[in-house]
């Protein structure tokens, strides 16, 4: 069994910004540098062979390369309920047309469908009962967070290992957007 997921890397230079960001939030098990990435379809755990079949679905998605821009900071959850510190995207309709093209390519090589909604976003940390005012805190203290133009010329089909000091990515594969859709 190997667990998948379909993500944009995020540049060096974006992921020492995100870097800096850390500290601040009880409770946050921060996410490693070489970890940073914007998820666009979480697979799970799969066989070998449906491994292969998701590798040849996502070989066929064709679609233009296009930017992103990280824009301000947030949580999924309330309170000390809140479970992932996150950093946004802008709003991006080339980036929704490329998560719909993998989504029906994974369902085409058998997977079911997604139902929560497609929130993009980076990661940066996971929380563990947190202090809900200094975590409403830190995210009004980096709200102006922003980067400029991202450029996304391809996506990346990485395995994920659990171990004890956090998980482990290993690209799998990667797939080219280009000009022509």
């Amino acid at each position: 069994m190997i667990r998948l997921f379909a993500a944009i890397p995020i540049p060096e230079d974006i992921r020492s910004r995100l870097y800096d960001l850390r500290g601040g939030v009880s409770g946050a098990k921060w996410v490693a540098r070489e970890n940073y990435h914007l998820s666009l379809r979480f697979i799970g755990e799969v066989d070998q062979g449906v491994a292969r079949d998701i590798d040849a679905a996502l070989f066929r998605v064709r679609a233009p390369a296009f930017s992103v821009e990280l824009s301000g900071v947030g949580y999924f959850g309330k309170g000390a309920k809140a479970r992932i510190l996150w950093a946004g995207v802008a709003a991006c309709d080339a980036l929704g047309h490329l998560q719909s093209k993998i989504e029906v390519a994974l369902m085409g090589a058998g997977l079911t469908e997604e139902h929560r909604k497609y929130a993009p976003h980076v990661t940066m940390a996971r929380l563990k009962r947190p202090d809900g005012a200094r975590l409403d805190a830190y995210v009004g203290n980096h709200a102006g967070f922003h980067t400029g133009p991202i450029p996304v010329d391809r996506f990346v089909l990485y395995s994920s290992f659990l171990s004890r000091s956090g998980a482990i990515y290993t690209p799998e594969a990667e797939y080219g957007l280009s000009d022509a859709a």
